[in-house]
């Protein structure tokens, strides 16, 4: 009851719980001016909730702003979404794409047990290596990657946490001969550089940069998503270089209530 309570006492409510959890909480909800974030995996396709990516297309920021119910992106999610969306709503990717992605986080990821495991006596020489997992391709991220982008079949998927805390670097690899029109890396470059004009927090670099490297661990701290295309006439990747536990995670969330409360977009996140 006092649960129950409480968040029909609130103008806001920011859920961080276990799916199952997080619908619970909802179905207690009967103030109308309750309005929720939920960080769980439990509605981010559900019908009647906004999904909180506010750069995804064209209304997508004021469907936040009116919205009762906001699903905040899962972590690779964002990286997927933030460069297969665009593509598809441009056309330069078909429906039916066959995709692949492979998507490299810091172990914060994994939640409070996982951290536990790195930090603490529980952690393996292995343990200082990349992990692959979701290897079954079951990752609890499938479905708001393919819905959210309106594709057909959810891509072929690989998460990877190394041995450090924070930072992520999720790519597409894209065969530009079975892309319709078959543009080149560049005019990739370009067209995702005009979707995203004028975001704050997503922008696209420069294409032909001569780093040699990406470092998945560079923009932690903020609340920015940076597209890298590199590539040529027959092959692109797309990296999505952004922190989890930012853009990815909290940083969202405030951003989402920070459009539903009527501030301004960047407070407390520059």
């Amino acid at each position: 009851y006092k649960r129950q309570k409480c968040l029909n006492a609130a103008d806001r409510v920011f859920l961080c719980l276990p799916d199952e959890a997080a619908r619970e909480a909802v179905a207690m909800i009967d103030n109308p001016n309750t309005r929720v974030i939920d960080a769980s995996t439990a509605h981010r396709t559900a019908p009647g909730w906004v999904y909180g990516f506010p750069e995804l297309k064209k209304g997508q920021r004021e469907a936040i702003a009116a919205a009762k119910r906001v699903a905040n992106p899962g972590c690779h999610a964002t990286g997927f979404i933030s460069v297969a969306a665009p593509l598809v709503e441009l056309g330069l990717l078909p429906k039916d794409a066959d995709l692949s992605c492979f998507s490299l986080t810091g172990y914060s990821g994994g939640g409070k047990k996982m951290i536990a495991q790195y930090e603490g006596g529980d952690k393996t020489e292995q343990m200082c290596s990349p992990g692959i997992y979701g290897i079954t391709q079951g990752h609890k991220h499938l479905p708001e990657m393919q819905v959210i982008c309106g594709l057909e079949k959810a891509p072929v998927f690989s998460p990877i946490v190394d041995d450090y805390y924070k930072g992520m670097a999720t790519t597409v690899l894209l065969r530009n001969d079975t892309l319709p029109g078959r543009p080149t890396a560049q005019e990739i470059h370009q067209a995702l550089s005009s979707y995203y004009a004028g975001q704050t927090f997503v922008s696209v670099a420069p294409f032909g940069g001569d780093e040699p490297v990406i470092y998945s661990d560079t923009l932690v701290g903020t609340n920015q998503l940076r597209l890298i295309v590199c590539g040529h006439e027959a092959q692109t990747t797309v990296t999505a270089l952004f922190d989890n536990l930012g853009k990815g995670a909290s940083g969202a969330a405030v951003q989402n209530m920070n459009l539903m409360l009527g501030f301004a977009e960047t407070a407390g996140l520059e």
